[in-house]
């Protein structure tokens, strides 16, 4: 039997499988790193996938491997991997866990709105959550102190606290409908102030800027702040169809007699309808901006913009790393 023809070393997995300048490209990279299968995963098959990465990286192609599996083991590898530091990244922090775990909490929060005691509870966990995630996909270039972290903690869960009471009591007279919207707006203010907190140290020192090639050109506090505003819209985005489409089917369903019926089914509906929702927004809204995002050298700032000038007069576009 003839053996397949061997994979020539030169394919570049570092880079995703797919053309990133365009939309379909970035959603369907998106979809392979949010893929929840990924957690079911054991161990051993982690570790085969990172072997297989790390040989082709050095030059090493195992025998029969086929372009198919090569690609496989990267987005495996990287599900689990920190890009970084290379450590296994916490479960519930990784990438796919975003839909399951949001799926639960979300769910929960539309679902029990009604009381005070709920509402600062799950926000509370919502936001200890976002902090394990954005600790655990944190840059290796702008590591987070833990008083950081602590920070960002203490201040997005008091703001969506305080959002989400606020709002609560605003709407007290309100349509019913109208109170279900309440947790969507606690969690868009709190992502306003977490994220931008959780990355400080970016916006105070800025982050890595470099030339189509990836030669590394300086650091910019101006591509830090596009690169976060991007991630803050990105986020808003993947939340709002899970938190604004179930309600309005499940203030239909409640007038029905089938829930006044069975009243226990009313998480689950919810839940299910949110990971639905979630299945979808989490990947497509990752996939809004590149991950490797650009702007012109004149939107930078002066002292960087001649920082550059006199390594390449005429270089006019900068590319950088936006997170996630």
């Amino acid at each position: 039997q003839k053996m397949p023809p061997s994979l020539p070393a030169t394919i570049n997995i570092r880079e995703p499988r797919w053309d990133q300048s365009t939309f379909q490209g970035r959603a369907k990279h998106f979809f392979m790193v949010t893929d929840p299968r990924n957690l079911l995963l054991s161990g051993a098959t982690l570790e085969e996938a990172r072997r297989v990465v790390e040989d082709y990286r050095a030059g090493t192609v195992q025998p029969g491997l086929t372009e198919d599996q090569l690609w496989r083991a990267k987005y495996i590898y990287d599900s689990a991997f920190h890009p970084d530091t290379g450590e296994k990244m916490i479960l519930v922090g990784r990438m796919s866990a975003q839909v399951p775990m949001n799926m639960t909490i979300t769910g929960c929060m539309l679902t029990f709105y009604r009381t005070t005691p709920a509402v600062l509870f799950w926000q509370w966990v919502n936001q200890s959550f976002n902090a394990i995630v954005n600790y655990t996909n944190r840059s290796g270039d702008a590591p987070i102190t833990p008083s950081q972290l602590g920070t960002a903690y203490v201040s997005a869960t008091t703001g969506a606290v305080v959002t989400a009471l606020g709002l609560k009591s605003l709407t007290k007279h309100l349509p019913a409908l109208i109170g279900r919207y309440v947790p969507f707006a606690a969690v868009a203010a709190a992502n306003c102030i977490n994220i931008p907190l959780m990355r400080q140290r970016e916006l105070k020192l800025g982050i890595p800027i470099t030339d189509e090639n990836g030669n590394r050109l300086g650091e910019s506090t101006a591509a830090a702040q596009k690169a976060i505003f991007q991630v803050v819209v990105s986020r808003i985005g993947m939340a709002a169809p899970a938190m604004a489409i179930p309600p309005v089917i499940m203030n239909m369903l409640e007038k029905r007699a089938f829930l006044k019926r069975y009243p226990y089914l009313n998480a689950p509906l919810q839940v299910g309808l949110v990971g639905l929702c979630l299945v979808f927004a989490t990947p497509l809204c990752c996939a809004l901006f590149p991950q490797k995002s650009s702007m012109p050298v004149s939107s930078l700032e002066p002292e960087v913009q001649d920082q550059i000038r006199k390594k390449d007069s005429w270089l006019e576009t900068v590319y950088f790393n936006k997170g996630l």
